[in-house]
């Protein structure tokens, strides 16, 4: 019988070229496959992940205060800051470890599932706190099971993704945290005043439940492969449907593309990863935005609350429903500004963002009108949540651009400067300067006009200020 030979596959192609290196499957084909490691699904798992970890993040935020002030503590702006730096310093914490391990053992899935038991237990531990060192030990625990899916969840993300949608991709599931910061501060408003403190915490733990079971569905594009299914190339092994019905039981000759046959993983140690890191101005520029815009975003959680309560007489379930001024917005602009950084790079859309944001901070000052306070938060919130979408899309491009330097290290990196002290910086400021909120607005201003310069000069392929050099170079020569 005359054998058949296959075409062969371009190694630039995200199909798959056969490799002895890799070791045979033994147990049955899952069922589900080519659904359940398709970059689609991992979306719909990682956002919802990120709309879980917002949800029980946000529940709290406008019923702590309060809460604080029933159990008779003073200076509740300050302590609602550093109940939110207690789940930064989980995230400090945990994060370079995690990241770490993640790369080292090529390890998303169980991270994850992991992640889950500890996001229940630090619900309900925050829940029964009798005192308040008690919640602060839960946020921190709740910090720590953050970081399995900001790490590993966009890690995993861009594991099966292909290069020219990464974008569009985390910009999807970018809209998770969109969802969980919608539904969380008015949820948790009306839970506490209608069922009291125990309310948000009970449902931010049946939800949970409805994570967990997208993190077991989910197989890792590792599995996949050896399957002969690859999530990068959306399809199967070239084979007629009838022989693929046949063989579905069958293992096949693992393949994997040809550069991963070929090249094996490098793995770093941490010092071997921040030095890459470092050595790259494109990477500094991009985890210095990243914290920049962290403080800017997480100075107004422990504030925001009692400003609108000091300044127009707001109760907790009302602030609430502020905050969907600045989350509704963002269901828009986070996908569209990950599909234009596809498109045309993530320097132009970033650099947009921000000076359409700016200006919106500046008006927030004003104490003048409680609609003309809700229509800045939503402008500003428009521009100023898109921003996320091109800074992880950028993350996942200095990871492409740096050997040995993986997905979950980048976004390590990230989860470890996001609001690392931005809640502490806005407490403090609020609760010991007599115009509180007009300094915290004034530098969040001067961190985003920082941000600018950082993004004009290095973000990017090819940043906007290189484009305009070379744009003045051949005038000169002209």
């Amino acid at each position: 019988m005359s054998q058949v030979e296959l075409p062969t596959v371009e190694s630039e192609s995200p199909a798959k070229v056969s490799s002895p290196m890799a070791p045979e499957p033994t147990s049955k084909r899952p069922l589900g496959l080519s659904w359940r490691a398709s970059n689609w699904f991992t979306t719909l798992v990682v956002g919802l992940g990120l709309a879980t970890d917002t949800l029980v993040y946000s529940m709290i935020i406008p019923v702590v205060p309060f809460h604080l002030e029933e159990l008779g503590y003073h200076s509740v702006s300050a302590l609602t800051g550093w109940l939110l730096f207690a789940y930064s310093a989980g995230l400090v914490i945990f994060t370079i470890p995690i990241a770490m391990l993640s790369e080292h053992y090529n390890a998303r899935q169980s991270p994850l599932v992991f992640g889950f038991i500890f996001l229940i237990g630090s619900q309900i531990m925050f829940m029964e706190a009798p005192n308040y060192t008690v919640m602060v030990i839960a946020r921190v625990l709740q910090g720590f099971a953050s970081t399995m899916v900001w790490v590993v969840g966009m890690a995993l993300l861009c594991d099966s993704t292909p290069e020219k949608y990464v974008g569009r991709q985390l910009g999807m599931a970018m809209s998770g945290m969109s969802i969980g910061f919608l539904a969380g501060p008015p949820l948790g408003g009306g839970l506490y005043a209608r069922f009291g403190f125990r309310g948000p915490f009970i449902c931010g733990v049946i939800i949970s439940f409805a994570d967990l079971v997208g993190r077991l569905l989910i197989i890792e594009r590792k599995v996949a492969l050896r399957w002969n299914v690859d999530p990068m190339a959306n399809q199967v092994d070239a084979m007629a449907p009838a022989d693929a019905e046949k063989n579905a039981d069958t293992p096949a000759n693992v393949t994997l593309p040809m550069q991963e046959a070929e090249q094996p993983m490098i793995k770093l140690s941490l010092l071997g990863v921040v030095t890459r890191l470092f050595k790259s101005q494109r990477a500094i520029a991009v985890v210095a935005v990243t914290f920049l815009y962290g403080i800017t975003y997480s100075a107004q959680e422990p504030t925001l609350p009692l400003h609108l309560q000091s300044v127009w007489d707001l109760n907790s379930k009302k602030v609430g429903l502020v905050y969907l001024a600045s989350v509704v917005p963002t269901f828009v602009s986070t996908p569209l500004a990950g599909w234009y950084s596809d498109k045309k790079g993530t320097e132009w859309i970033s650099v947009l963002c921000i000076t359409l944001a700016l200006p919106w901070f500046v008006v927030m000052i004003l104490q003048r009108s409680l609609a003309l306070f809700i229509v800045a938060f939503a402008l500003g919130a428009f521009f100023f949540g898109a921003l996320l979408a091109p800074v992880t899309a950028e993350l996942a491009a200095v990871s492409r651009s740096i050997e040995g330097v993986g997905y979950g290290h980048v976004y390590g990196a990230f989860n470890l400067v996001y609001g690392i002290v931005g809640p502490v910086v806005g407490g403090q400021m609020y609760a010991h300067l007599k115009h509180g909120w007009l300094a915290i607005m004034l530098l969040s201003a001067a961190l985003l006009a920082v941000c600018l310069a950082l993004i004009f000069c290095y973000t990017g392929d090819d940043p906007l200020l290189a484009k305009l050099m070379r744009v003045m170079r051949r005038r000169r020569l002209s």
